[in-house]
């Protein structure tokens, strides 16, 4: 069955009222549309997880920088309907830009220390915007679980971090990366690449995989392997390297050594995308 959408906040919280009555729990998927089999797969684990599954759409502006991608980022709510449908989703909520944002907005919510490098530096108010945004779906649709894909793996972490400090009641679920058969991670802005840049695009995630590996054999010192990733990167024809960085995989922060759970977490520009991906070094106790 295709799910409907729904439009209005009044709408949504009257549909997920009434599953509460009945007694049942509510899985929910954040996303920006241009859905792919990335998001499809946070949309089976809800509907795994939970009775009743609702995917927002909803491209936030004010995540978005005053130079970045807004205006073209790709809408494509039609084919996003039948993603939902084909994955499991009971319901979309889709609202304007005006609903979500009326005349005299004046909050946000900010998670500090964890969103003021990596992609916190690049993107000043991006994680606050991403913050409000989620706050005020969590507020409107109040689910049992949310679920984030771990290529986002700042983003994942401020949100869980987010919910812990604020009391929310909502369980944060993180799924695996999604990723093409020839290891890029799927992301909706990936549609940007032109040939050539696709060709090498996969190469970000090869040169983490080398990274991973020296880790494994014994290579601990932070300062090395940061700069053997970097030289990588930036031998994929075409690429620039916004960030290639280890850090702690709970509070993200530098490390000298290997000698807790961290992320590898690189930012590569080719052509004009900015395409990020990470590789996870043992298993942190955040999630």
């Amino acid at each position: 069955m295709v799910p409907p959408i729904v439009t209005t906040i009044q709408e949504i919280r009257a549909v997920t009222d009434a599953v509460r009555r009945q007694g049942q729990t509510i899985g929910f998927v954040p996303t920006m549309g241009a859905l792919h089999e990335g998001h499809a797969s946070l949309i089976r684990a809800a509907r795994a997880a939970s009775d009743y599954v609702v995917v927002s759409i909803f491209v936030n502006p004010i995540q978005f920088g005053p130079h970045e991608d807004y205006a073209k980022y790709p809408r494509t709510l039609d084919a996003d309907q039948w993603v939902c449908a084909e994955a499991g989703a009971d319901v979309i909520f889709a609202p304007r830009v005006e609903e979500m944002y009326p005349p005299h907005f004046y909050s946000s919510v900010e998670v500090a220390r964890l969103g003021d490098h990596l992609c916190g530096a690049s993107r000043p108010g991006h994680f606050r915007g991403v913050c409000t945004v989620v706050m005020k779906l969590f507020n409107i649709i109040r689910p049992d679980i949310a679920h984030f894909g771990a290529k986002d793996y700042q983003q994942a972490r401020i949100i869980t971090q987010m919910v812990r400090d604020l009391n929310m009641p909502v369980r944060i679920a993180i799924e695996p990366t999604v990723r093409e058969a020839d290891g890029l991670a799927l992301s909706s802005r990936n549609r940007y690449l032109n040939p050539a840049e696709r060709a090498v695009a996969p190469r970000i995630q090869q040169a983490l995989q080398k990274i991973a590996q020296r880790v494994v054999a014994g290579e601990v010192d932070v300062v090395r392997l940061e700069s053997a990733l970097e030289a990588e990167l930036k031998a994929i024809p075409g690429a620039r390297v916004d960030y290639a960085r280890i850090v702690d995989a709970e509070f993200l922060q530098p490390l000298v050594r290997i000698d807790r759970p961290a992320v590898i977490a690189v930012a590569v520009f080719l052509g004009t995308t900015r395409l990020i991906d990470n590789w996870l070094i043992g298993d942190p106790a955040s999630w």
